[in-house]
């Protein structure tokens, strides 16, 4: 899951009429399908007529079954019927690939999680020397390493671009110690996906398909558009005065960001790959079960990422819950493509869904931030979040401006700041005088982040404070913001951010 600028600015979609077509299997003999799962679908169904959504794709692991489907159309200039198997960009879901490839190859003995990085890539270099010395495998899996992670630049379609990707590390600015704070980062991603090549020799998505997708039978699972001939496609959407529009230009991908978030995928295929983890025996044994495990547990730095984390294993979200079970999550975006993706081991219980609009990630938010569709088959919940009022001398040392900076596909440094001020007994967020949200404390330091009118986006935040006991950092969307105090800058934006 990701902070994108589309995401960032839009508090709501506009509601439109969309056909929503609901394509539903078969059902097995003797067996009537879950009440739990058709409330599932009416609550897509009509998530794609109040979002925008001409499409998504749906796998349910639910009480030993596989429910998987489509909905709606893969493009709205077709009409084309979405399908189980249907293939969208997964975005960042890709990175558990990255990591499960990993996982094969410290069993294998050929990576060690808690060897340095130079173990693997001896000239690899960061701005701050120390770090690129030191930054462990385990610390790039679980986002502590500390640098700028959004770094984007498009290094070209050739077998080098991995590698020159990686080599650009030292323009990446170093925000915080390492190992000592969680900051949602593509770029450590990136570099992981280097050390496969490396290990390996071959291109990472040739290594990643032979150890993880074709190990796993993923038959509609592919990392290039070349190959997706005779495939169901989801075409990429923008939401232009409240309608979805196809939208060619979202399919582009730098190949660098493969590893980070560039697998086609299928609800099926992600169903499959989620059983794999729940630890199903019907299915290929990639890892040993210690191996498995050891992916969703021992987290690093805790904090939020939309919901509230209690830091990432090896590439897995780890989420707690009032009951006490984990949820394991991630999810991923891309233009025009967004999707969720959670397992709760405790309960036997998967879900993923695949979206094919820019406003999908209010659907999303809705199913995978929210705990309604936990709470309806798991039974689990987020923890309480019950936002007060604080008084203004209080919300004081939370004013400011709070900035976080990216390198675009084109190398260059760009930055995204959010005004924040007091009001009424919480925050207001803006740019250039636009209220974005409202923040609500609901515990020191963490905020929900509602709509202008006070209505939840089912998003949470917090405040990142220093060893001087001062407000930092604003992490949100796992992204940092620095604080700036009122009056020393203006905000900025920038342009589409991704994965």
């Amino acid at each position: 899951m990701s902070l994108t600028r589309r995401t960032v600015l839009k508090s709501a979609a506009a509601a439109v009429p969309v056909a929503a077509v609901s394509t539903r299997p078969a059902a097995a003999a003797g067996l009537r399908e879950p009440a739990a799962i058709g409330r599932l679908a009416e609550t897509i169904e009509a998530g794609l007529v109040k979002y925008a959504i001409p499409g998504a794709g749906l796998g349910v692991w639910y009480r030993g079954r596989e429910y998987v489907r489509g909905f709606g159309v893969t493009s709205v200039d077709t009409g084309d019927a979405v399908s189980g198997d249907t293939v969208f960009r997964i975005g960042s879901t890709s990175k558990t690939f990255t990591a499960t490839a990993i996982m094969r190859l410290v069993e294998r003995g050929r990576i060690a999680l808690d060897r340095p990085v130079r173990a693997y890539l001896p000239d690899f270099a960061t701005q701050d020397p120390s770090v690129a010395a030191r930054v462990t495998v385990r610390q790039l899996l679980n986002h502590s390493a500390g640098w700028q992670g959004d770094y984007f630049e498009d290094t070209g379609q050739g077998d080098d671009a991995l590698a020159t990707y990686v080599g650009g590390m030292p323009k990446v600015p170093q925000l915080t110690p390492l190992g000592k704070v969680f900051s949602y980062n593509n770029a450590a991603i990136g570099v992981a996906g280097r050390i496969i090549e490396v290990v390996t020799g071959k291109p990472y998505e040739v290594a990643t398909r032979e150890l993880v997708v074709d190990a796993l039978g993923l038959g509609h699972s592919r990392f290039f558009r070349s190959e997706l001939d005779g495939f169901s496609v989801a075409a990429s959407h923008n939401v232009v005065d409240g309608k979805p529009v196809v939208e060619p230009s979202f399919d582009a991908m730098p190949r660098a960001l493969h590893s980070i978030g560039g697998l086609i995928s299928s609800a099926r295929d992600q169903l499959r790959y989620a059983r794999y983890h729940l630890g199903h025996r019907d299915l290929p044994q990639l890892l040993s079960d210690r191996g498995r495990l050891a992916m969703q547990s021992h987290p690093g730095p805790g904090g939020t990422l939309f919901v509230e984390l209690n830091g990432v294993g090896v590439g897995w979200m780890l989420r707690p819950t009032l009951q006490g079970p984990t949820v394991v999550q991630h999810g991923g975006d891309w233009n025009g493509q967004h999707s969720g993706f959670l397992f709760v081991p405790e309960r036997d219980f998967a879900i993923t869904l695949l979206t094919n609009s820019e406003s999908g990630p209010l659907l999303v938010a809705d199913l995978f931030a929210d705990d309604w569709a936990l709470q309806e088959f798991a039974g689990v919940s987020n923890l309480p979040a019950v936002p007060r009022e604080l008084p203004a001398r209080r919300l004081a040392e939370y004013a400011g401006t709070y900035v976080s900076q990216q390198i675009g596909l084109d190398g260059k440094p760009e930055e995204l700041g959010l005004d924040v001020t007091p009001d009424s007994g919480e925050l207001v967020a803006g740019v250039g005088g636009e209220t974005l949200f409202r923040f609500a404390f609901y515990r020191k330091d963490y905020i929900l982040a509602l709509n202008p009118d006070g209505t939840p986006t089912h998003v949470r935040a917090n405040f990142v404070r220093g060893s001087n006991g001062q407000v930092e950092w604003l992490r949100y969307g796992g992204r940092l913001f620095r604080f700036h105090p009122a009056g020393t800058r203006h905000a900025t934006a920038f342009g589409r951010q991704v994965l």
